[in-house]
């Protein structure tokens, strides 16, 4: 738990959905709690934001998911599953997370990023060094970018406590 001048910071909480239920998956067939990780995210700071990016199927079968992520303190941001001509599918929120941080920023003294991927490197950097803001990543480290851990000011490993974070 934080304490004294840590408990003053602001954070804010943004969950790359796809990443960690795909990790989580893969990794231990089993399903992220994040409850646990909102709450081991904020740690005892002042929650400013959490918001949870998912992606919508046709058949909908995620929207009681969804649900349980607004009950458990997220803002759910949800788009479609896009589908092309030859059968790929793509759904991901890598441009809408960067800029919601990037417009949260300003308002944050924590960004907390909830994800593996290495694409966020260049939006870890410049929360860092133009924004002032220290980044935290917690994600699953079989899973995760090695530069992304390396670059973060704290990485969390969710694998080093399963019983916590996995259900």
């Amino acid at each position: 738990m934080a304490t004294g001048k840590f408990s003053e910071q602001r954070v804010g909480v943004l969950v790359d959905i796809q990443n960690m239920y795909y990790s989580a998956k893969v990794l231990y067939k089993k399903k992220v709690d994040f409850k646990e990780v909102l709450k081991t995210a904020t740690s005892g700071r002042k929650l400013i934001r959490a918001i949870a990016y998912g992606i919508k199927t046709i058949e909908g079968l995620e929207k009681n998911f969804f649900d349980a992520l607004q009950k458990s303190g997220y803002e759910v941001r949800t788009k479609d599953l896009q589908i092309f001509p030859g059968g790929a599918k793509k759904g991901d929120w890598d441009v809408g997370i960067t800029v919601d941080a990037v417009k949260l920023a300003g308002h944050l003294d924590v960004i907390v990023l909830v994800t593996g991927d290495g694409d966020y490197i260049p939006l870890v950097h410049y929360l860092q060094n133009t924004m002032g803001c220290r980044v935290e990543v917690i994600a699953f480290q079989e899973s995760a970018s090695g530069k992304l851990i390396e670059v973060a000011d704290d990485f969390i490993n969710l694998s080093e406590n399963k019983r916590k974070f996995l259900i």
